[in-house]
């Protein structure tokens, strides 16, 4: 009998980006629960019983679920977009699981974060322009206030997940130059990826007119467009 939920990262899209863990969890598993409208349901199909997508579930009826099936001696993987511990809100089905007196164990998984970069051929951080990165949020519905007005003062790289709607008001806030680069990446990694380039200036309106309003990563800073860099010490010098 398992007696432990295994919260697995599902990778930013493509379903060979999952890890090998946890694609052989996916396999054992008796019940997969999954986030329909970010994970891929190629990824979730690899589930080897039962898949259910948690859409529209409360935290108690996924509890429930999980409880439920634990309780049955199944093997139960809760299966989230990207890595768990980015904006995953894992800690409160963590915290109902402990009530009931089930262990678990995370499995990390790719970022979408990881796929812009890659889907952008460069670095978040590059010898010469940053060492930094920075990942925030704007405010919104389930966020009253953001720093990203102070944070984007340390000139380092920066990442905004949950933003492409608010991306003109973004725009506003942030205190680069307004030539300094900006990427977006719809869906990184996925088919239908898409990628709008840009500057603090003009990004903006680039995104808008696109039509895209979420599952967008932002990225902002010089590493999206290097002109020049240092070398890495890890080569030796020239």
């Amino acid at each position: 009998m398992s007696e432990k939920v295994y919260f697995v990262g599902a990778g930013p899209g493509d379903p060979k980006l999952i890890t090998l863990r946890g694609k052989e969890l996916l396999e054992e598993a008796d019940l997969v629960i999954y986030t329909g409208s970010l994970v891929d349901p190629a990824v979730a199909a690899f589930g080897g019983g039962a898949v259910i997508n948690s859409h529209g579930l409360t935290l108690d009826e996924l509890t429930d679920l999980m409880v439920g099936a634990i309780s049955d001696g199944k093997k139960v993987v809760r299966l989230h977009t990207g890595d768990p511990s980015l904006y995953g809100a894992i800690c409160e089905q963590i915290a109902a699981l402990k009530r009931h007196n089930i262990d678990f164990e995370i499995i990390p998984g790719v970022s979408s974060v990881f796929a812009a970069s890659a889907a952008l051929k460069t670095q978040l951080t590059l010898s010469g322009i940053t060492e930094t990165l920075i990942i925030t949020r704007p405010a919104g519905e389930t966020l009253e206030a953001d720093s990203i007005r102070e944070l984007s003062r340390h000139g380092a790289t920066m990442a905004i997940f949950l933003g492409a709607s608010k991306i003109a008001r973004i725009m506003e806030e942030v205190e680069y130059p307004p030539a300094t680069p900006v990427a977006v990446v719809y869906r990184a990694s996925w088919q239908d990826e898409q990628i709008i380039r840009g500057t603090v200036a003009d990004i903006a309106e680039k995104v808008e007119s696109a039509g895209i309003e979420r599952s967008a990563m932002i990225l902002i800073g010089d590493v999206v467009h290097p002109k020049s860099f240092g070398r890495s010490h890890l080569y030796g010098s020239q």
